[in-house]
């Protein structure tokens, strides 16, 4: 086999890794825990607008990102995803909140959370990234 070959990963293969065996280490934290590695993981690979975000999502593989709208305190974003899981399992997206939380309060200087929302039947899942300007990080 060619590097070609070996540089596609598949659906099974990311389900594998996703949804059974994240599952099975994390347990009942799992939540949590994919919150705050989504938080470190946009601490490692830092944006400078959160326009970026979309094609970070594309890339990495999460699905299609949209912004839907922004307030002057909060944004709200649609994530049509692929690679769901075949188990029927609903998949936590607690690690794209934790990435687009964090990556808005660096850009933003505000402290920021994301509430994410569970998948609709046609897999998309809602985001609403909400930011404190009384309170600067």
């Amino acid at each position: 086999m060619n590097d070609k070959e070996h540089s596609h990963v598949t659906s099974f293969g990311y389900e594998l890794l996703r949804d059974h065996v994240l599952a099975s280490i994390l347990g009942k934290h799992e939540k949590d825990i994919l919150y705050w590695a989504g938080k470190d993981l946009a601490r490692k690979f830092p944006l400078y607008s959160m326009d970026e975000a979309i094609t970070f999502f594309e890339q990495a593989g999460w699905g299609t990102l949209e912004l839907e709208k922004t307030t002057k305190d909060s944004a709200f974003f649609t994530l049509h995803t692929y690679n769901l899981p075949q188990s029927g399992k609903t998949r936590s997206h607690r690690l794209e909140a934790g990435f687009l939380a964090e990556q808005q309060q660096k850009i933003g200087g505000c402290l920021t959370e994301c509430y994410d929302e569970e998948p609709n039947k046609n897999g998309i899942v809602s985001f609403h990234v909400k930011w404190d300007a009384k309170v600067s990080i």
